[in-house]
């Protein structure tokens, strides 16, 4: 192939590549991870002979969700998803995140069913994200994963079953904005003042919380009672000098939305160094998620430098 015809394949290629690192992503619940499987699926789109390619997005979502399958089935894979393993967050506005036209596909991308997909084979997640995510039929779904169609609407009936079994506080369904922002402010409020009391009336009866301990702890850390999770709260959101040493400086604690959901974030410097995630349930809190491992916040802080925040909730924390 001459030069010309090089360059159109690779503007073939980029012309799918957010939509590629979107169905990546929500596979893989990493964009880092996510970013490597669509420059793998570059490296076959450029050896494959793409004349013979009657449809290129096709192809293009066949290897790309093949070769997502293949590193979460793979031993590594499933050790480090194990024992530490919380999806990466994004700042709502990232491609990544799309497309984000209904309920189903912004549900799709949300942290919680990020987590919640954890549960589902390799398979089930596929035809999951393909459904739900990306509207494909069946049939197309089929082709993708070398499967029946009847396997397919099997695999998508039985994913569609786990999550909605493993729901907290009888989640699924979105929160109004404001609502969302007013129940953060509260639970931020009453964690930096000591407000037990407020805090347990904040959360939902089978809450839960989460940490990835700053990357520090082989494992996740679990908190499964209100007063547990109250008492966390109140000693994580209390600033300390012992806690500046650590975060390398005094943070601003600002309020986003990252992957749909409300959360705060702590950012130094332009840097964000810990972020912290509300899923919401019937006007309380379900779920809360910490995230301070540097690996998994690359990405957001990438993101927040681009944008315009809102004045923060604390200017020095």
């Amino acid at each position: 192939m001459d030069s010309t015809t090089d360059r159109f394949d690779t503007s073939r290629f980029e012309a799918s590549r957010k939509r590629l690192a979107s169905l990546a992503y929500r596979l893989l619940g990493s964009a880092a991870d996510a970013e490597d499987a669509v420059q793998d699926a570059f490296l076959h789109w450029q050896a494959a002979d793409r004349q013979q390619i009657k449809v290129p997005e096709a192809w293009l979502t066949k290897v790309v969700t093949n070769l997502c399958l293949d590193r979460l089935r793979s031993a590594q894979s499933r050790r480090e998803r194990t024992v530490a393993w919380l999806p990466e967050p994004l700042l709502d506005g990232d491609p990544m995140l799309g497309p984000a036209d209904s309920f189903e596909q912004r549900e799709s991308v949300s942290l919680a069913v990020l987590t919640l997909m954890e549960r589902l084979s390799p398979v089930e997640r596929a035809v999951y994200v393909l459904r739900e995510a990306f509207s494909y039929s069946h049939a197309e779904i089929a082709d993708i994963l070398d499967i029946t169609e009847s396997a397919s609407q099997q695999h998508l009936h039985r994913a569609r079953r786990r999550i909605s079994a493993a729901r907290r506080g009888g989640g699924g369904g979105e929160v109004d904005p404001a609502s969302a922002r007013r129940i953060v402010e509260e639970f931020l409020t009453a964690a930096s003042s000591g407000r037990t009391e407020r805090l347990v009336a904040l959360l939902t009866d089978d809450a839960i919380a989460i940490s990835d301990g700053a990357g520090l702890t082989e494992t996740l850390l679990r908190y499964d009672t209100a007063q547990r999770i109250a008492a966390v709260a109140r000693a994580g959101f209390t600033p300390t000098p012992a806690k500046r040493r650590l975060a390398g400086g005094t943070p601003a604690v600002h309020y986003a939305l990252v992957n749909g959901a409300p959360a705060v974030l702590f950012v130094l410097g332009g840097q964000i160094v810990g972020a912290v995630t509300f899923d919401l349930a019937n006007g309380k809190i379900a779920t809360v998620r910490g995230i301070a491992a540097p690996t998994r916040l690359t990405r957001l802080t990438e993101a927040w430098r681009e944008h315009e925040p809102d004045k923060p909730f604390i200017t020095q924390w």
